[in-house]
């Protein structure tokens, strides 16, 4: 098993997808996404267009589906619901199918879509990606962030961090396990900040442009580690269901 982790979808190479993709996007896309599997819905469907999205739930009745779009931190206009977890409880999500376009993880998504494995981890179900890791054993892992539009983010590189520093002490002869220096630098963001997560939320530029918005609750929530015992796996492209 060898690891790479990219801090943004954009530095991930061309011409080459590992054998598993783990997309990370803790503010908020990836927190949202394991949330609605945990409540029970069919499956979450990313779109990074959101008039794709809207056209493709059009085939679905008004009571079968939730739309979620968001950009900016902000709710999409014509769209049920942002992209906060809070929002999706279970009577909200249960047996629908969940559209969801975002500013960056859906982004993520569309990048690695053609990877044999593609999963989605967050903090609130870390563990849940770790012990399917270390089960099924992929010879390549790219851990890849969804940044800020294109750009570096604080909390998707602790949480990238997390995974890694987890599974490499289990790996025989691990430092030949690692794929990139960004996975030593994940790890020591991770080592520095683990048990002051929200702090470091809070020193994040996207934390802090939640914050703007109201949104604390959704910091604390998505600061809760393994909260949800559910592994998000792709079925088919852009389709996410609970494994």
């Amino acid at each position: 098993m060898k690891l790479f982790v990219y801090d943004t979808p954009e530095l991930t190479p061309t011409d080459a997808l590992p054998d598993c993709a783990v997309v990370i996007d803790v503010l908020r896309a990836t927190t949202t996404i394991a949330t609605v599997l945990a409540g029970g819905a069919e499956a979450v469907q990313a779109f990074s267009d959101i008039d794709q999205l809207m056209d493709t739930s059009e085939q679905w009745s008004q009571r079968r589906r939730v739309r979620a779009g968001e950009r900016g931190g902000a709710k999409v206009e014509g769209c049920d619901l942002g992209n906060s977890p809070l929002e999706c409880s279970c009577d909200r999500v249960q047996g629908k199918r969940f559209f969801l376009s975002t500013t960056n993880g859906t982004r993520a998504l569309q990048r690695v879509e053609k990877a044999p494995m593609v999963l989605t981890a967050a903090f609130v179900n870390e563990q849940s990606v770790i012990q399917y890791l270390q089960q099924e054993q992929p010879e390549t892992i790219w851990l890849v962030n969804s940044g800020w539009q294109g750009s570096y983010s604080l909390e998707d590189t602790a949480c990238a961090g997390a995974i890694a520093h987890q599974l490499l002490p289990n790996l025989p002869n691990h430092l030949d396990n690692i794929g990139n220096d960004e996975v030593i630098g994940a790890i020591a963001l991770y080592s520095q900040w683990q048990t002051h997560l929200l702090e470091l939320f809070h020193l994040s530029s996207h934390g802090q442009r939640l914050k703007r918005l109201g949104k604390q609750a959704d910091l604390d929530y998505c600061a809760k580690r393994n909260s949800l015992q559910v592994l998000p796996k792709q079925k088919e492209p852009g389709v996410l269901v609970a494994f």
